[in-house]
C-alpha cells in the first residue's frame, strides 16, 4: 500500500469528514498531538475549514503540517504496535521453553520416584537413612512445587499468547482499515477528475460557441 501520496492521504481526510460528528464540547478535548489517531483524524477535520461551490459541493481546507504531523503519527503507532508484538513474541518462546524445560525436570523425577518405589525400605539419601514413606512424602513435595511452576508458567503463556494475538488482531484490523480508506480516496479521486474533465469540457464547448 501507497499512503505517501499526498493528494490520496488528502481525499481520505475528506472522506472521513463526510462520516464524522462531533460535539462542541468534545472538539475542545481533541488535540494533534495527543490521545488516540481516532482522535487526531478528528481533530484535523474539526479544525479544517470549509466551503461551498458555485454547484453547492462542500469542501474542506486542511493545512498542510496537520497532514505531515497526521502521518507521522499514525505511522508511529503502527511502529510501537509492530515492536510489542515482537517483544511478545520473545517473551512467548522463552517461557515455552521454560515450560519444556518443567515438564522435562518433572518426567525425570517422576521416573526417580518410581525407581525408588521398588527399592529398600531403607533409602540413603545425601547420606543420610530415610524411610520409604518419608523418601516418597519428600518427592512428592517436589513434584507439588515444579507442577505450581508448571501451572504458574502455563498461565503466563497463556496471557501472553492473548496479547500477541490482540496484537496481530490490532495490526490486521489497522491494516484493513488503511486499505478500505484507499480504496475510497482512489474512487473519490476518479470522481473528483472526472468532474473536472467535464468541467474542462465544458468550457470548451462554451467557448466554442462564442
Amino acid at each position: 500500500m501507497n499512503y505517501t501520496k499526498p493528494l490520496t492521504f488528502l481525499t481520505l481526510l475528506f472522506s472521513l469528514a463526510i462520516f464524522s460528528q462531533t460535539s462542541g464540547s468534545e472538539d475542545d478535548k481533541l488535540s494533534l498531538n495527543s490521545g488516540t489517531i481516532d482522535n487526531q483524524f478528528d481533530y484535523v477535520i474539526t479544525k479544517s475549514n470549509g466551503w461551498r461551490d458555485e454547484r453547492g459541493q462542500s469542501y474542506r481546507v486542511i493545512k498542510a503540517h496537520w497532514l505531515t504531523d497526521l502521518k507521522a503519527h499514525t505511522l508511529d503507532s503502527l511502529q510501537a504496535i509492530r515492536k510489542n508484538l515482537v517483544a511478545t513474541e520473545i517473551t512467548v518462546k522463552a517461557q515455552t521453553q521454560e515450560i519444556a524445560d518443567l515438564k522435562t525436570s518433572l518426567s525425570n523425577t517422576q521416573n526417580n520416584l518410581d525407581k525408588t518405589k521398588s527399592e529398600k525400605n531403607s533409602i540413603s539419601l545425601f547420606g543420610t537413612q530415610m524411610s520409604k514413606s518419608g523418601y516418597s512424602g519428600l518427592m512428592w513435595s517436589i513434584i507439588a512445587i515444579l507442577l505450581a511452576f508448571l501451572i504458574f508458567f502455563i498461565y503466563k503463556f497463556k496471557n501472553s499468547n492473548a496479547v500477541t494475538k490482540e496484537a496481530k488482531r490490532t495490526l490486521s484490523d489497522v491494516e484493513d482499515e488503511f486499505e478500505e480508506h484507499r480504496k475510497i480516496a482512489v474512487e473519490r479521486e476518479q470522481k473528483v477528475r472526472r468532474q473536472l474533465q467535464d468541467e474542462i469540457n465544458k468550457q470548451k464547448i462554451i467557448k466554442a460557441k462564442k
